[in-house]
Parts: structure tokens; C-alpha cells; sequence
């Protein structure tokens, strides 16, 4: 009878200790499902670069985005092909506002003596203009007309007469090259 009423006990001390730990499992399941979501952070597109005067800057220090003030679709993000084919970080491609009159290239600036604006100018060819504009797209803004068609060779890269500050692609947080 002793034996008896020790294995009922603890069947009955086993569903308790299994219950408790299935009501833990539940509350902690429910907290993680009902969890919000971790915030993701936004990689900023440009980094702002001191660059010192006399320092040289290259295609690759410098962030261009396009707009399309001509009437041929998709001639921003061609011209935005060809500039990161040159070695360019890309920004943002979009159409220019309707106000926009540009037929050939147009370089749309605060800072017409930038050095990352003289490296693109030097590319878009002699036809382009430099103007200074207010725009919201990051780092040099080009705006192309329908006459744009293609890169000329330009310089490989322009010394700074200035302490500036130019705009450029984030470091790659991966800097792996592949398989050796």
C-alpha cells in the first residue's frame, strides 16, 4: 500500500514539474512571437570625406547620382551605368523636376570647385555645364539631357586646390575578394 501511494505521488510530482515547465515554454514562445521586430538601421548612401588641399581624388571616392531632364526612358540609369563602369560609387537615378531645361550635361552644385565635381565634369565632356543648383540627391548631381550620350575619357583623377568635403560610398563591410 506504501509502495502504491509513493508512485501515485510522484506520477503526481512528475505532471506538476512537467506542467510548470510547459507553462515556462508557452510564456517564453508567446514573448518571442509577440516581440516586435528589431529596428534596422539604414546605411547612409554617402560619407562625408574631408579631403585636404592637394590631396588627389579618385573615381572611386566619389558618389554620383543621375537625373533625367530629357525625354528618353531609362537614360538615367544608363549614364549611371557608365559612370559606375568608370569607376563611380552609384547614388540615386530619378527624374529631374519638370523646370529642369537641360539638353546636353549638367552638373548641379553648391561647390563648383569640388573636386568630385571637376573629376565627373572632366568625364561628361567639354559641352557640360556646371551649375550651381540646389538638388536632394546625394553626392554629385549630374542631369542629363536626351543629347547626352556617352563618357568622354576625362582625368583619372583631381587634386584638390581646397580643403573640401566631398560625398563618398560607404566602405564595403565586406572587403573580401573571392577565392585566391
Amino acid at each position: 500500500m506504501a509502495s502504491l501511494i509513493a508512485a501515485r505521488l510522484r506520477t503526481a510530482l512528475t505532471l506538476g514539474v512537467l506542467g510548470v515547465l510547459l507553462l515556462i515554454g508557452v510564456t517564453w514562445g508567446w514573448s518571442a512571437v509577440t516581440a516586435p521586430f528589431p529596428e534596422s538601421t539604414e546605411t547612409p548612401i554617402c560619407t562625408d570625406t574631408t579631403v585636404p588641399a592637394g590631396t588627389k581624388v579618385y573615381p572611386d571616392q566619389v558618389l554620383v547620382s543621375v537625373a533625367n531632364a530629357g525625354t528618353t526612358e531609362g537614360l538615367a540609369g544608363r549614364v549611371m551605368l557608365l559612370l559606375t563602369d568608370a569607376g563611380f560609387g552609384a547614388g540615386r537615378t530619378d527624374n529631374a523636376p519638370p523646370t529642369a531645361e537641360v539638353e546636353f550635361a549638367e552638373i548641379w552644385t553648391d561647390d563648383p570647385r569640388n573636386p568630385a565635381v571637376r573629376l565627373v565634369a572632366s568625364r561628361l565632356g567639354e559641352r557640360a555645364e556646371i551649375v550651381e543648383a540646389e538638388t536632394d540627391l546625394p553626392g554629385v548631381t549630374v542631369i542629363v539631357g536626351d543629347e547626352f550620350t556617352k563618357l568622354v575619357e576625362g582625368r583619372k583623377s583631381t587634386k584638390s586646390d581646397d580643403d573640401s568635403e566631398i560625398c563618398s560610398p560607404p566602405a564595403e563591410a565586406d572587403t573580401d575578394e573571392g577565392v585566391s
